[in-house]
């Protein structure tokens, strides 16, 4: 038996809005109360906890170290209602939400512009997307399921492979100063690299027999857009994922300067907690997107073939 009583929300939600501004005044905007109601709240649930949230020195209120611990916990707990909420009411119709952490470049690029597919084979179950570009805790987040890169090796998941990832050089017209003809031409030109694949160019380069210590070196972008962009504005030569690029070469204003992409040892997973497997909204996601990723690699290798035949073409006809 509940040997306390629990706060109530309204008192919950007045502190969640009061500690996240430092200020009860903002609180009472966002919450469209007065601030003395909101102080009363904080006050009544001060007096309820025994404990103190805010020190108040003279018009400001400041978090206590219990305060923020608690500020903390009370929004993980609020999100966590509000996703169960939701969740309930589409239960209602028989389907779901799926919390998925996504890469940023890969959910704009390859996966959101599939799913209408999704959508229309399931229309009861709904893809909530948040960006994480590590692996991180499912039991500290809200998330259900991620797409990962690297290797299969989450803790305490279970994981599918998605596909695997060749890489290409690509870059603005304008940075070209004469047709490149061997890989190490490209080392007389700035590198662009990306912080998730730190040896990237390096591998790229050895994969092609070329060793050199000046390959690491070159400023470095998070995200893969941020990669095509500064690429874009002639900044440098950018190594990205072929399919990022496939078809939409001129879209971006690039071209590849050096048409040798290589395999890297690293994939696309999906990976999940292993008791959650049986989830129906994560089991039909599951389902429709590793037909996905086969229907991709699919097409992907009759591409590449198709390219290889036009390029032998080519050569043969000059």
């Amino acid at each position: 038996m509940r040997k306390f009583k629990v706060p109530s929300i309204g008192a919950l939600f007045a502190f969640e809005a009061a500690a996240r501004h430092e200020s009860f005044t903002h609180a009472a905007k966002e919450l469209f109360l007065t601030e003395s109601a909101v102080s009363r709240q904080v006050a009544t649930l001060e007096d309820s906890l025994g404990v103190r949230l805010f020190a108040r020195a003279k018009q400001r209120v400041v978090l206590t170290r219990a305060g923020r611990i608690y500020g903390t916990q009370v929004r993980r707990s609020l999100e966590q209602l509000d996703r169960d909420t939701l969740s309930i009411i589409a239960h209602g119709s028989g389907g779901g939400y799926l919390e998925l952490a996504v890469l940023p470049t890969f959910a704009s690029q390859w996966l959101i512009p599939r799913m209408k597919d999704f959508y229309e084979r399931t229309p009861d179950v709904r893809v909530n997307m948040g960006v994480r570009t590590d692996a991180f805790s499912f039991e500290e987040s809200h998330f259900e399921a991620a797409i990962h890169y690297g290797k299969p090796t989450w803790p305490n998941t279970s994981s599918d492979f998605l596909f695997g990832e060749d890489v290409v050089p690509v870059c603005a017209p304008s940075l070209m100063r004469k047709p490149i003809q061997h890989a190490h031409e490209l080392l007389a030109y700035p590198l662009l690299h990306s912080t998730t694949r730190p040896d990237g160019w390096a591998r790229w380069f050895a994969d092609l027999g070329v060793e050199d210590p000046t390959t690491m070196q070159g400023v470095r972008y998070e995200l893969h857009t941020m990669l095509f962009s500064a690429a874009a504005a002639s900044l440098g030569i950018a190594l990205v994922p072929k399919f990022f690029v496939n078809d939409q070469l001129d879209k971006l204003g690039l071209i590849v300067p050096f048409d040798a992409a290589t395999r890297v040892d690293a994939a696309y997973y999906l990976v999940y907690p292993t008791e959650l497997s049986h989830s129906t909204s994560l089991a039909r996601f599951r389902a429709w997107l590793l037909d996905q990723a086969r229907a991709w690699i699919e097409g992907d290798f009759e591409l590449d073939q198709k390219m290889t035949r036009e390029r032998h073409f080519n050569g043969a006809s000059e």
